[in-house]
């Protein structure tokens, strides 16, 4: 099991892990948001990845000005650079902060919940465990999707069957077959 919590694992990666692993570095953001436990999570650690496929990263704080602050002061000048806050989802306030740098759209989602705990995370975790189970051809049939337009999780509960809100599925499903808990 890759341990998604350290990036050092996209070094041995695709050519877009790699490339991903470099643009963190250069930008220093996993050492800049150390104190808010950030874990990068989404489709290109997990090599489901499409062309315009983005940076997700999560963040847990309290207070989500403590991060936009820190973010504003250092990449508030990058192309794309914006913040928004969704007030409840899950009944948890989300704020979200996109910019870009080089060839990649980067989004870092703030919540007050351990990262670990986070929809997102666990989202990832079950889809990297059915990848590993369903091997290639299933993996190259989730891309195709993404590429017609489906998102990861809509995608991943179609070739699973399973009915429903497929967010909510998938994290059932993955309850159900122990790939969380």
């Amino acid at each position: 099991m890759i341990n998604f919590k350290n990036i050092s694992y996209l070094k041995a990666g695709t050519a877009r892990q790699k490339e991903a692993y470099k643009v963190l570095l250069e930008l220093n953001l996993f050492e800049l948001l150390k104190n808010f436990n950030p874990i990068l999570v989404g489709t290109i650690p997990i090599n489901i990845d499409v062309e315009l496929s983005d940076l997700d990263i999560i963040c847990q704080s309290e207070n989500h000005e403590d991060i936009v602050k820190v973010v504003r002061e250092k990449y508030g000048k990058l192309l794309g650079f914006e913040i928004k806050t969704i007030p409840s989802y899950k009944k948890l306030k989300t704020t979200i902060i996109t910019l870009e740098y080089k060839t990649f759209p980067i989004e870092i989602f703030i919540q007050n919940k351990l990262p670990e705990e986070q929809d997102s995370y666990l989202h990832m975790l079950i889809e990297y465990q059915v990848l590993l189970k369903e091997k290639e051809v299933f993996r190259l049939k989730i891309i195709d999707l993404k590429e017609q337009g489906l998102k990861t999780e809509p995608a991943f509960s179609k070739l699973l069957n399973l009915g429903g809100n497929p967010y909510e599925e998938l994290l059932s499903y993955g309850l159900q077959k122990g790939y969380i808990s």
